[in-house]
């Protein structure tokens, strides 16, 4: 089982979201701490995954030796690309 760690600007951003979007996204983060690399796809040219969730994308590392999912950016898929580094 995976430790789960949220970084403060996608805590921010699940918080602008309704409720029901909010607790959509939240729940399909939670269901991936048993398998990880089951739900996260690297992304291209990065040591970053990426995490599809309808509409939206969760950006995290994952360390397997420490058994962490850091979630690091939370956004909508038309623009979460552009705010990464």
């Amino acid at each position: 089982m995976y430790e789960l760690i949220f970084d403060e600007e996608s805590i921010e951003f699940l918080n602008k979201l309704p409720k029901e979007v909010k607790e959509r996204l939240y729940d399909k983060i939670i269901s991936t701490t048993e398998n990880p690399f089951h739900f996260f796809e690297r992304l291209i040219g990065r040591i970053d995954y990426k995490l599809r969730i309808g509409d939206y994308r969760a950006i995290a590392d994952i360390d397997p030796g420490n058994n962490t999912i850091k979630i690091t950016v939370i956004g909508h898929r038309k623009n979460i690309y552009k705010n990464l580094g």
